[in-house]
């Protein structure tokens, strides 16, 4: 592993390595990143840097960001994160977590990780009443009008929440939609001073929902865990009182993940 500290010459980086090392780099800065970062970083010389890069975005591991400059995760490379907290023994594990929780609050919870276009399901366990809200591993949902995505939203800096705002208008799913930028701007503040989202029938009607996040061990947002219910058997203030085992388990989620990546 580079010191990071004192980069690496070129030399000291294994040829088949390098395309490696620059994705790690992306991934650990956790937003788009320029060339000459990356090239600071590292100690790779330009040409081979951007070389290696064009590689990497042609075969959809990295994408351009908005700013057409900066490099973040592509599809492939999103993929391959989501397939490997999906391996099967740390799935097991995340799953038997999420089913106490769901036993304990008595609805649906899901696991949802965020992607390019919205966040997707990756995992959930369903209420066991015969009314419920279908919405299998999976499906991508909007950013703006979910519990899971407005707590996604919550976490990235001014700029990228700017840029994503203004990259397309926001659709209204039902009539209780957020679809005005400042609105959504003022219900993300409230989301961050609080620590947890809600969706009040604004991404289906006849459904609320809460969320908190996940975090990794840098505390940036990995994924979030939700609890939805139809309006007919919990209203939102009702959901609100799962609040405090939805964050236990969340903990508890986190924890996992930490003593994974030590290998504890």
């Amino acid at each position: 592993m580079p010191d990071r500290t004192s980069p690496p010459k070129e030399t000291q980086i294994p040829t088949n390595l390098r395309l490696l090392l620059i994705l790690e780099e992306v991934v650990r800065r956790g937003v788009a990143v320029k060339p000459a970062q990356l090239a600071e970083a590292l100690g790779l010389p330009k040409p081979t840097l951007h070389r290696l890069l064009q590689t990497a975005e042609e075969e959809a591991f990295l994408q351009r960001d908005l700013d057409g400059r900066s490099y973040g995760p592509g599809p492939r490379l999103r993929s391959l994160a989501v397939n490997t907290i999906s391996s099967e023994h740390l799935r097991t594990a995340r799953l038997a977590i999420l089913k106490a929780v769901a036993e304990e609050i008595g609805e649906t919870c899901n696991l949802a990780t965020p992607d390019r276009e919205g966040m997707t399901y990756l995992d959930r366990v369903e209420t066991k009443w015969p009314l419920r809200i279908q919405l299998p591993i999976g499906t991508q949902v909007p950013f703006h009008c979910t519990a899971s995505g407005k707590m996604y939203l919550s976490t990235l800096r001014a700029a990228t929440l700017n840029s994503v705002l203004s990259a397309r208008a926001l659709e209204p799913q039902t009539d209780k939609t957020i679809t005005s930028p400042d609105a959504l701007r003022a219900e993300l503040q409230k989301t961050r001073e609080r620590g947890y989202s809600t969706d009040d029938e604004e991404f289906m009607t006849g459904m609320a929902a809460i969320a908190v996040p996940i975090l990794d061990t840098q505390d940036r947002l990995m994924a979030t865990l939700s609890v939805h219910a139809p309006v007919q058997r919990h209203s939102l203030s009702q959901i609100l009182e799962f609040l405090e085992p939805l964050k236990t388990a969340a903990m508890r989620l986190t924890q996992l993940h930490e003593d994974l990546s030590t290998g504890n």
